[in-house]
């Protein structure tokens, strides 16, 4: 074990260390991660390859990627990349260990074989339809096939003219025989193999038949020396089948499957079926929309891998399933880049206000910190002159009770820079609309700060109306307007909970000077705007895109620190 210090902090870290000090596997911890490639990762991955890397590198074992690709129609070598780009940036390494389902056709072959000869399986021509008739409810008991007791003989001959392409998809599935009155559905006679006569992204055309995901898995952990099969509670009511395949098998190595409860996350869809859905449909850009939980649409959007393995850890591994406020994943990456991120001043709908009596021919460097929770990445210097942007809902005409920024009379702080007082304000004559603000400064508040001690209670980020740059500014709010948006008892659908106003675009914003040079990726708190990110796909030097990762209010935060999880 890694370090024998270190406390064990749930379930299945318990039973992990429990097997070491009985010695059992030698000692050994391998855990695998096995994605299927008909889809992009999410974050309920996320904490799946946390997990399993993560109890790797805990035991001082290994974790091996491997790719369940048993079903060539529904899979494609673009996903096979996404997913090892997304296990590398979330931080892991499988080194050596990188395998498909495919390196094992042929030995998942001989084990059928095996199966037939030994009475176990056999090959049904029941329709799917009538497979379905046949295995009964869950209150009653299913039927035999009238194909159950065909001779060994028979079995095998089916099965070799199923590999060799004598029959057409659905004519004929092999399989298993075991108990068609099992109270668990899973061992009513479950399929093994089917016909498919599709050609496989690594082996082409040699196959015409495919295993079932029941009975690859098991046998490819098996094959791969797995010692502890870490996976969700859906798996739960397969575990029989699991170890009745590699028992009748007889098999040198039979890892212990242990089912642990998967990420369910408020206004989030994890189903990669219906993400494919949206992306199909046009209603996202693509699996990496910014909006999408998909590890790479938060990886676009700004999310680091700290965070996420953060959020992941944060989490906890239970046995039962619960669902997460999307506002702690929030939490995590805001606390993130609230240490490493630059500060900057973005002003996103632009209102001019001129400086009366600061001179019109002068323009002033001054000092900016870049982050003031890491004093190492110094300050920026920043334009000031007389005419400067400020955020139109920065001003009001008629302000309620408790309006601390600008209005006819009022001082303000502007951020790094003086204090400014309003003194009037002109409107657009047709639309009423207040186009211009004109203020006063005070030279002696130079900073930010006043000398005599004086305090305003506002303070208004701003940019140089002489000197800034532009570029489109992206908002995104939750894709879907609702906590649960699976569907209700009315009929509704996901789709029919997308959100109208998750993305907003903000086209040709007011930024500070220096971020002109944002390279994509870079990643910035705009002062009281929040947590934004140079898209990596759209964004150019010279030519930002930004997309809002985060907010700043951290409303989690708050709620966790009150106790008050449930409110």
């Amino acid at each position: 074990m890694g370090n024998e210090s270190e406390s064990l902090s749930n379930f299945i870290e318990d039973i992990i260390g429990n097997d070491i000090r009985n010695n059992k596997n030698g000692g050994n911890v391998v855990t695998r991660f096995p994605p299927e490639p008909n889809g992009y990762l999410h974050i309920g991955h996320a904490k799946s390859i946390c997990l399993n890397f993560g109890l790797a590198k805990k035991f001082n074992g290994r974790c091996h990627l491997r790719f369940d690709d048993t079903n060539p129609v529904k899979e494609d070598i673009e996903y096979i990349h996404s997913i090892q780009e997304d296990v590398t940036w979330l931080g892991f390494d499988w080194g050596e260990h990188l395998h498909y389902a495919s390196d094992y056709f042929e030995k998942l072959y001989q084990y059928a074989l095996e199966l037939i000869k030994s009475g176990k399986a056999y090959v049904c021509s029941l329709n799917a339809d009538d497979i379905r008739k046949y295995r009964g409810t869950l209150t009653e008991p299913g039927r035999d096939s009238p194909y159950r007791n065909r001779s060994v003989e028979e079995n095998q001959e089916l099965f070799v003219n199923m590999k060799n392409g004598t029959f057409s998809d659905g004519e004929h599935v092999l399989r298993a025989k075991i108990d068609m009155s099992s109270g668990n559905l899973n061992l009513r006679d479950p399929a093994l193999y089917r016909i498919r006569k599709t050609s496989h992204h690594r082996t082409g055309d040699a196959w015409c038949i495919y295993p079932m995901y029941d009975f690859t898995h098991c046998l490819s952990d098996s094959i791969e020396e797995i010692t502890h099969s870490i996976c969700t509670l859906e798996f739960e009511n397969n575990r029989p089948l699991y170890d009745w395949v590699l028992n009748e098998l007889n098999t040198p190595c039979h890892p212990q499957q242990i089912e642990f409860a998967r990420l369910s996350l408020t206004h989030t869809i994890m189903s990669k079926r219906k993400l494919l859905q949206l992306v199909q449909e046009g209603r996202v850009s693509g699996w990496d929309d910014p909006r999408m939980p998909t590890i790479s649409g938060l990886r676009r959007r700004g999310y680091t891998p700290e965070s996420i393995r953060d959020f992941c850890d944060r989490i906890g591994v239970a046995r039962s399933d619960s669902v997460v406020e999307h506002a702690a994943l929030e939490s995590c990456i805001r606390e993130d880049l609230n240490k490493r991120a630059m500060r900057a001043m973005a002003v996103l709908n632009p209102l001019k206000v001129i400086i009366e009596n600061y001179p019109r021919d002068l323009t002033e460097e001054l000092d900016a910190v870049n982050n003031p929770e890491d004093p190492e990445m110094g300050s920026r210097k920043i334009l000031f002159s007389r005419e400067i942007f400020i955020e139109e809902e920065d001003f009001m005409e008629n302000p309620p009770k408790k309006f601390f920024r600008l209005f006819p009379g009022q001082e303000v702080r502007l951020k790094h820079a003086y204090y400014v007082t309003c003194t009037g304000f002109r409107k657009d004559e047709k639309t009423g609309k207040v186009t211009e603000v004109h203020c006063t400064y005070d030279p002696a508040t130079k900073g930010g700060w006043s000398q005599d001690g004086r305090k305003v209670k506002g303070t208004l980020h701003w940019v140089s109306a002489s000197h800034f740059t532009s570029g489109d500014v992206r908002l995104y709010d939750h894709l879907f307007s609702v906590p649960n948006p699976e569907g209700d008892s009315s009929g509704k659908v996901f789709t029919d909970f997308i959100n109208p106003d998750s993305l907003m675009v903000i086209k040709d914003a007011v930024l500070e000077k220096g971020l002109a040079g944002a390279a994509p990726g870079d990643r910035y708190q705009f002062e009281r705007q929040g947590y934004f990110c140079a898209d990596i796909k759209d964004s150019v030097p010279g030519k930002p895109v930004f997309n809002r990762t985060v907010q700043l209010r951290d409303s989690w935060a708050k709620i966790m620190k009150s106790g008050k999880e449930n409110e």
